[in-house]
């Protein structure tokens, strides 16, 4: 506390939480805003209130680096229920189509997860947060007006199945994904049932990975009650992009928002973080028509 009794400044950072069920990112950000006793808190890669795991969540300046993490890759582990399909398309949804999954095999089913590997066409789950002409198609759906949504490219790197469990006409499948960002997991459970015309529905589902930061790093929120700490600015930075080291003159410049030649520091594109040579994060850069252009700048 400060003397006038008023919270120090929250520090810049990330906080990885391993997020419980049940809660909404937006439930958790508001859990961290009152933990790290400030406004600016946000998330990058939004979980559906059912699943757990992963949540990345930017404190005061790290808020900055979060778009740029939402773009990396995501790895899940999950449950797919075949025989049953919902109209969310997971277990919180209303059952809308039973078909006994009992003739399908494990390899009609490893072959159907397969070939919704590589580079794939999806369309979103109608229940999403995706906007359709200013409103979330969630709303549209529960009003009764489910969107046509439009396909999407995503890629899915593998999509294995772990295990199988069957029960009359269901079959549950124990998956793991590894997928780019905007792969919802829920749509691939409703493709593969579609698939294997049975119909299929996401019952669990836990993301272990988001870039480089993994689930064993995570926290929960009963931990973080009795602890806050974040991933320092700099190190979390640095654990997420390639890392550029800048000369005290040119650290200067970019603090200043000001350009430096590209192709000489060897940025390429993409985010490049580069550091002055006390260690600070100074900026996020990419190149630009032959130039490093700051896509953020941290410096004071």
């Amino acid at each position: 506390m400060t003397p006038a009794g008023r919270r120090m400044p929250a520090a810049s950072g990330l906080v990885i939480v391993d997020k419980p069920a049940g809660q909404t990112s937006h439930d958790v950000v508001a859990q961290i805003r009152r933990l790290a006793g400030t406004r600016r808190v946000g998330h990058a890669g939004t979980l559906d209130p059912m699943a757990t795991g992963v949540l990345v969540i930017g404190v005061e300046k790290a808020t900055r680096l979060l778009g740029y993490l939402a773009l990396t890759e995501k790895e899940y582990t999950g449950t797919i229920r075949l025989g049953q399909a919902t109209d969310t398309d997971d277990a919180d949804g209303v059952i809308i189509a039973e078909i006994s999954a009992a003739a399908v095999s494990q390899a009609a089913l490893e072959a159907a997860a397969a070939a919704l590997t590589g580079e794939i066409q999806q369309v979103p789950p109608g229940f999403s947060a995706i906007k359709v002409s200013g409103k979330r198609a969630y709303r549209l759906a529960r009003e009764g007006a489910a969107p046509e949504l439009a396909a999407r490219t995503v890629t899915v790197s593998s999509f294995t199945v772990l295990a199988v469990r069957r029960r009359g006409g269901l079959l549950d499948a124990d998956v793991a994904v590894t997928c780019s960002s905007g792969t919802y997991i829920r749509a691939l459970a409703r493709d593969l049932g579609a698939a294997l015309g049975v119909g299929g529905h996401l019952t669990a589902l836990r993301r272990t990975r988001v870039g480089p930061y993994e689930i064993g790093q995570a926290r929960t929120l009963e931990q973080l009650e009795t602890s806050f700490t974040v991933i320092p600015l700099a190190e979390a930075a640095d654990m997420a992009f390639r890392r550029l080291n800048l000369t005290e003159e040119d650290a200067r410049l970019v603090a200043h928002g000001r350009r430096l030649p590209g192709a000489k520091l060897g940025v390429g594109p993409g985010p490049v973080a580069a550091f002055a040579p006390d260690g600070s994060l100074i900026a996020l850069l990419t190149q630009e028509a032959g130039q490093a252009r700051p896509l953020a700048v941290f410096a004071p």
